[in-house]
């Protein structure tokens, strides 16, 4: 006997870095989404009972993988009343149903870029994203979207429901169409991540799953730079998160406590960085970590290299062109070139309209205008930001900020 401490937590374990591969195993074998959901959950189940019996297996992934198999097996079985359902079964039956010595095949990147397909409504992609590779519950992911269960739950039904009736490939896309197709996946983990890395609402998870599914990713397609700049951008973000608000309020990265920011993180995102650029094939993701990357190794504010971050911008602009970026690229140039130079950027993005409604429009103008020694001007700009900040953390901020003036 095992004993249920230490079995509960091998479990835990190996949901948290099986549940993808198990269910991408029977998805590739039966294509029947709800079914590998299902015997998936039914093996996590049984392997809470039958570890504390016969002990942790030496091969956790294999085992629930062949558990899961033979319950689809025994369902198919037990219910199967047309060609298809008899056509699963008969490839499940196809092997040996008894774990082998050899390692059972990753079917995960089928499945990320299955979740991940342009067809699928970028919402409908992320919620399916955290259901089957994650091993989010449909409660789960609804609140961590703000969004009624039951809502998600047709939402999860519609995506699952368009790949069979679009006949959406479960594979890998061809070479021709890889890049396009991993620029929807990159975007999916990016936006998982950013979901999660505000504390005060409680999505923190959301992050953890981010970083987790982006490793997943770099292991999966180790040649892909920006797989590696994606995860190295996570990273670096995240190792300063311990330092981004003080007592509810948000703290800007000028004023950040630098002694609280993660240097194993730091380190490890940095590490990662340097892989990606070394393939010398340069994406918007390998170029954001690199801004990420000349804040994180800059000893304090004043020392930060601004020159390099406006020209990495820049660049940012040429290969993602944005109108948040080139707001980005605005406060770059005002630290670098002197406030006037920032400004006038600005000032042109306010007027082109693209970015009405965005809060930190009217917060980076207040900010330049405020180190310009203008706090009337100022203090429009932070009312305008305060009526469209979206959190509490950011509102508090600009209260303070006005207030100061």
């Amino acid at each position: 006997m095992t004993a249920p401490q230490a079995v509960r937590a091998a479990v835990d374990a190996a949901y948290r870095d099986e549940w993808g591969q198990v269910v991408a195993t029977l998805i590739g074998l039966t294509q029947d989404w709800d079914l590998a959901e299902d015997c998936a959950q039914d093996a996590f189940a049984a392997a809470l009972a039958t570890w504390a019996r016969d002990g942790i297996p030496a091969r956790p992934g294999a085992w629930l993988t062949t558990t899961a198999r033979r319950r689809a097996a025994d369902r198919l079985r037990r219910d199967a009343t047309g060609a298809a359902k008899l056509r699963q079964l008969a490839v499940l039956e196809r092997d040996p149903l008894e774990p082998s010595t050899e390692e059972i095949p990753d079917e995960r990147l089928r499945l990320i870029f299955t979740c991940c397909h342009p067809a699928l409504p970028f919402p409908a992609r992320v919620a399916l994203t955290l259901r089957t590779l994650a091993g989010l519950t449909t409660g789960e992911i609804a609140k961590a979207f703000l969004t009624a269960e039951p809502a998600m739950a047709q939402r999860l039904v519609r995506a699952k429901r368009k790949i069979v009736e679009a006949g959406i490939p479960y594979r890998v896309p061809p070479a021709e169409l890889l890049p396009q197709r991993l620029t929807a996946v990159l975007a999916v983990l990016y936006l998982i991540f950013n979901e999660g890395y505000d504390e005060e609402d409680g999505r923190r998870a959301l992050a953890t799953e981010g970083i987790h599914l982006a490793r997943t990713l770099v292991r999966l397609m180790p040649t892909e730079p920006e797989a590696r700049g994606l995860l190295a951008l996570m990273l670096l973000l995240e190792a300063r998160r311990a330092s981004r608000t003080d007592d509810g309020v948000l703290v800007t990265l000028e004023n950040q406590d630098r002694s609280r920011w993660d240097r194993a993180l730091i380190a490890e995102g940095l590490a990662t960085l340097d892989e990606a650029l070394a393939v010398r094939r340069s994406g918007p993701y390998q170029v954001q970590a690199a801004i990420a990357a000349c804040h994180a190794t800059a000893r304090d504010a004043a020392a930060t290299d601004w020159p390099q971050i406006a020209a990495l911008y820049t660049e940012l602009a040429r290969l993602a062109p944005s109108p948040v970026v080139d707001l980005n690229r605005a406060v770059a140039v005002a630290m670098a070139e002197g406030i006037s130079a920032g400004l006038a950027l600005v000032d042109e993005l306010a007027e082109s309209g693209k970015l009405a409604g965005y809060h930190l429009l009217p917060a980076t103008r207040a900010d330049l205008l405020r180190r310009d020694g203008r706090p009337a001007e100022a203090a429009t700009c932070y009312e305008q930001a305060l009526e469209l900040a979206p959190t509490d953390a950011e509102r508090r901020y600009l209260r303070r900020r006005l207030s100061e003036l």
